[in-house]
């Protein structure tokens, strides 16, 4: 392909709006050709100063604009399967964020539409995939890798914003980097409530400790602390029979006055994840260039969502609670 790759972005939120930036200003060989959001007025915002897009208030008429090539799901959760689904249908490449639809079930039947293609043609936006982390664990230099201890902090909620939603939304990411790091899946969770921070919404159980078992018998603990008002920190650390690596504590700029020195502290996520943000959609763009599909895809999207949903049975009843997995299909192997 010699040409640009023409992208139709569904949803153009804090989320979409930032993609829309990315497409436009960092990521060479694509372009925004059109943009869909229920509110119009704030796709037109998102857009202002990108030529040639077109802005539609319906997801299927922005993937049935001239020029469209592929997507980036960027909406509402519950709105993914539908786009997905149109998408598949028009035999275009997506790039889906998480969740990729946010009950089993639903990515079951995404799952099942992608088989019948017979090829892939979704990503999904894990992009915590920590690929040092990962290449130095495949490596053995650390030996058997035993445990992962995960740090999930976030300054403040939004509203509106759940119990079960700190498991099914916000660990979401360190489900699948758990899975893509041990190269295992998750069979089993426990959730631990400690006493709730005086920060959070009335009612609502945060933080939460939430462990994982592993089919190759490693545990994964996830601190999840989604209002504790001082920054948004992830970090990861893995604990290896012949040592232990940490990612995560990267430092931000430092300054220094007569008053002493400072440090910034990212307060969300796009800022955390600027960099991986901008790696995982170029890495999208040229692969979709090529005619391929690369990065997790929606078995991945799948099986997260099926243990989120047993994490979040693990929280509400207490106890620990077994992952039930479909069987993992050839073309995911």
């Amino acid at each position: 392909m010699s040409e640009l790759l023409g992208v139709a972005v569904l949803g153009a939120g804090h989320m979409g709006a930032d993609h829309i930036r990315r497409l436009d200003r960092a990521v060479s060989g694509a372009r925004v050709a059109a943009v869909a959001d229920p509110d119009t007025a704030r796709a037109e915002e998102a857009v202002a100063g990108v030529d040639g897009v077109s802005v539609h208030a319906e997801a299927e008429a922005a993937l049935d604009a001239p020029g469209v090539d592929a997507v980036l799901i960027a909406s509402p959760g519950p709105a993914h399967e539908e786009a997905l689904l149109a998408a598949f249908a028009r035999g275009l490449p997506v790039l889906c964020e998480k969740p990729l639809v946010p009950d089993s079930s639903g990515a079951l039947r995404v799952v099942e539409a992608e088989l019948r293609l017979g090829r892939r043609l979704a990503q999904v936006g894990f992009m915590r995939r920590y690929e040092r982390l990962k290449s130095l664990l495949d490596s053995g230099r650390l030996g058997r890798p035993l445990m992962l201890h995960c740090t999930h902090r976030n300054v403040a909620s939004p509203p509106p914003f759940t119990s079960a939603m700190l498991v099914n939304s916000s660990v979401s990411h360190e489900i699948d980097a758990a899975r893509w790091l041990l190269g295992q899946e998750l069979t089993a969770v426990t959730v631990l409530r400690p006493r709730p921070t005086s920060n959070a919404p009335e009612g609502l159980l945060d933080p939460q400790f939430v462990v994982f078992e592993t089919s190759g018998g490693a545990l994964v603990d996830v601190e999840i602390f989604v209002n504790s008002g001082f920054g948004y920190q992830v970090a990861c650390e893995a604990v290896c029979e012949a040592g232990s690596a940490r990612v995560g504590d990267e430092r931000t700029m430092s300054v220094t006055t007569a008053a002493g020195r400072s440090e910034e502290v990212a307060r969300d996520y796009l800022v955390r994840f600027a960099d991986a943000y901008d790696r995982e959609v170029r890495a999208w763009v040229d692969a979709t260039r090529a005619g391929r599909v690369t990065g997790p895809g929606v078995w991945d999207g799948y099986a997260a969502s099926a243990v989120a949903e047993a994490g979040v049975r693990a929280l509400e009843h207490g106890g620990r609670v077994t992952v039930d997995l479909a069987p993992r299909p050839e073309l995911y192997a």
